[in-house]
């Protein structure tokens, strides 16, 4: 169960967090079990299996090298993006991995890693296996793992878990209803909580690295923004971002610029990275890593007077948001579809932006129930399994969602009919309801209604 403001905004790599930040993550918890139990000398084989959507898009959203880089013991934090490539030629060549980065096995990426396209696990759509074998071809350790959306992965036994987890904290609250209760009780911001909470998870320094995670955020658009050429896979999509700062920033332009045009320039440029395979941060997806860092940079831009509690005041406040989709939710577009990331981020956004611009805790609720609202019933068909479209932009549109629904809920005093809790509840269901073809199995919708190549 997620907790903490880094739970949802995790440093890691392009271009998915639930297919390849997770699946890197499973990776790692394997191997360092199988050091654990002493059985890493005796093992001479490893065999990965993917099922329902890790198999069905794995390769678009770089499933297979996430794999092989968490069975190296690289991880999504600090592996250099710009090794990643060679990593796996490397792997490919010589039919060779260094497990746990100590030991050298046999290798074969047609023969040791499967994706079983037509089988889903029965726990989550997102799941794998590995197994490791020793000389003998005997068993040494066989575990299933569950990539549920936005980095996390849990085990068989931890999907119960999970559910029964019980943290102790200064004000604790599984609802938007509790939370609202607790700041009119005790006459903070959701922000203000948030912080509070922190600080009990044993967080010394809680402020400095919300600002190291707006930092890596802000690199990203940067490098989005002055990265031109083609993005990688079957689409040969044509990075947009470079051209367009370029456009905005070009004295002789004389269009009517809107600042909504540099909200979009932020978007896609995060999302260009990510879907470059690039540094990003979960948002509380990488599929929707762009919506966030777009609102608060558009913010910073435009409206800040003070920039360093801005970031630490929008951040906490969209994670307080974001972990009740977590709790009572889902983030995982191969559970509930699109909605889940990006309507999640937009709502986290709106929710952020409201309290910045000097919202009450009901107006900021106000603006997050919005941002949702008019995501319901979003789905994740990408075309060939890549995160490019509609993944890219689709994150210019949920940021400008974020930011009108922030300016409705502000416009009154955050009296509204629909709750947020209310609106959660009907985006879980909603998700549930939804045909698995439009769940990020690129199966349905524009994923087979467009010519990929």
């Amino acid at each position: 169960m997620a907790h903490s403001i880094f739970d949802l905004f995790k440093i890691g790599v392009g271009p998915s967090s639930s297919h390849t930040v997770g699946p890197m993550v499973a990776g790692n918890r394997f191997v360092a079990t199988l050091k654990q139990q002493d059985q890493l000398k005796h093992t001479t084989r490893v065999r990965i299996d993917l099922y329902g959507s890790l198999a069905l898009t794995g390769r678009g959203h770089a499933t297979d090298t996430a794999c092989i880089l968490g069975l190296m013991a690289e991880t999504p934090n600090e592996v250099d993006p710009d090794n990643i490539q060679p990593y796996i030629e490397k792997v490919k060549d010589n039919n060779k991995l260094i497990l746990a980065g100590e030991r050298s096995i046999d290798f074969n990426m047609s023969d040791d890693l499967c994706f079983n396209f037509t089988k889903f696990l029965d726990q989550h759509a997102n799941g794998m296996q590995i197994c490791a074998y020793d000389e003998h071809k005997n068993t040494l350790l066989s575990r299933r793992y569950f990539s549920v959306g936005g980095g996390f992965v849990v085990d068989e036994s931890e999907l119960v878990q999970q559910e029964n987890e019980q943290v102790c904290l200064p004000y604790s609250y599984d609802s938007a209803r509790e939370l609202l209760a607790i700041c009119q009780q005790e006459n903070k911001s959701i922000a203000e909580i948030m912080l509070t909470n922190e600080k009990k998870l044993g967080d010394a320094d809680i402020n400095n690295r919300i600002l190291h995670i707006w930092r890596v955020m802000d690199s990203c658009i940067k490098r989005g923004i002055n990265t031109p050429g083609t993005l990688p896979g079957s689409l040969k999509l044509k990075r947009r971002a470079h051209q367009m700062h370029q456009k905005l920033t070009d004295k002789n332009n004389t269009d009517n610029i809107d600042s909504l045009d540099w909200l979009n320039l932020f978007a896609m440029a995060t999302n260009e990275e990510n879907a470059a395979g690039g540094r990003v941060v979960t948002a509380p997806t990488n599929g929707a890593a762009g919506v966030i860092p777009a609102v608060l940079a558009w913010y910073l831009k435009f409206h800040s007077k003070d920039d360093d509690k801005a970031i630490i005041e929008f951040l906490a406040t969209a994670a307080a948001i974001g972990l009740l989709y977590h709790r009572n939710a889902s983030i995982s577009a191969a559970e509930v579809g699109c909605q889940g990331e990006i309507g999640v981020a937009c709502s986290m956004a709106a929710a952020g932006l409201a309290a910045v611009m000097g919202g009450t805790p009901l107006q900021v609720e106000n603006a997050a129930e919005i941002g949702m609202e008019h995501n319901l019933g979003l789905t994740c068909d990408p075309i060939d399994g890549l995160v490019q479209v509609p993944c890219i932009e689709r994150n210019t549109m949920g940021a400008v969602k974020a930011i009108n629904a922030s300016k409705l809920a502000l416009q009154d005093d955050g009296t509204h009919h629909v709750h947020l809790d209310d609106v959660i509840a009907t985006m879980h269901q909603t998700g549930l309801d939804m045909m698995s073809k439009y769940k990020e199995t690129s199966l349905g919708g524009l994923a087979i209604n467009v010519v990929a190549c």
